[in-house]
Order: structure tokens, then sequence, then C-alpha cells
């Protein structure tokens, strides 16, 4: 790949000595593939757990389990078609996404926990998609400039940015 356009970014500004700082609309776009793979896996647990009226506990348990898959498989697939082998994929998807994932999700489930009556709502009910998608409002908030800072060390997404 010829990565001869990218030289002057922002991410690659900080291989030749300095820190060099992301840019927000980076981290904004980084953020929101991670959103994209954690609200899919969230909705998708939050949804079965509430339709086999489990407990709140195992929803939980399967919500943060499902959006940590779908987060690192968006990641994964990317580097895959790259022409990473499985192994080396798997270590630049849990590089580049662990932390990112692991904020929104403590963000978007303290919301849904602290927001009155959110764990007890039903998939037809507006307070539950109100808590679900408000928690992943604020998590992208908090979470972008958290990806600004590691994207500009070179750590988070800056770990993928190699293979795109």
């Amino acid at each position: 790949m010829d990565h001869t356009a990218h030289e002057a970014s922002a991410v690659h500004e900080g291989h030749q000595g300095g820190p060099a700082g992301a840019s927000w609309s980076t981290a904004a776009k980084a953020t929101l593939h991670c959103l994209t793979g954690c609200a899919v896996g969230e909705i998708t647990g939050m949804a079965i757990g509430t339709a086999l009226l489990w407990g709140n506990v195992p929803t939980m348990a399967l919500a943060v389990g499902l959006a940590f898959l779908f987060g690192y498989s968006l990641t994964l697939f990317a580097v895959l078609r790259a022409g990473l082998d499985l192994k080396a994929a798997i270590k630049v998807a849990l590089a580049a996404d662990t932390v990112s994932i692991a904020v929104m999700e403590l963000v978007d489930n303290g919301i849904i926990a602290l927001t009155p009556g959110a764990m007890d709502a039903h998939l037809d009910e507006a307070l539950f998609w109100g808590a679900l998608l408000g928690g992943f409002a604020v998590a992208f908030v908090i979470t972008t400039p958290l990806n600004k800072w590691m994207i500009g060390r070179g750590k988070g997404h800056a770990v993928v940015h190699a293979y795109h």
C-alpha cells in the first residue's frame, strides 16, 4: 500500500519524534466505528435478555459481551481484508479497541443502570430505548477525547491506521 498521502497526517507525524496529537475528526471517526460495534452488540444483548425476561445482571453481561464481540469483529474483519493473518489481526483488534469499548460500555451501562426504571423497561417502551440511546450519546461524547488522546500517542485506533 502506498501511504505517502498519509505521511503528513497527525497520526503519522508522531512517528518522526514528538507526539503529534490527532484531529478531532479522526477521533470522532474512530469513536463512531467503535460505537457502531458496541451498539449492535449492546442492543442485541439487551433485546435478547429483555425478551427472554432475564434478570438485570445476565442481560447486562450478555449485552457487554456482545458489544465487545461485535466491536472487535468490525476491526478484525477490516484488518483481515487488508491481508493480516488471524493471529496478527486479533492482536491489532485488541490493541485498537479494548480501551474504547471498555469506556463506552462502562458509561453506557452506567447510564442505563442509573436511569430510574430503565432496567425494568420492556422493548416496546420509550424508556428502554431512551436510556439505551442516551447512554450511547453520552459514551460517544466521553470516549471521543480519550480516543483523540490515544491516537495522538500512536495507541488505540492508530494501530489500525497502518492497515487502511
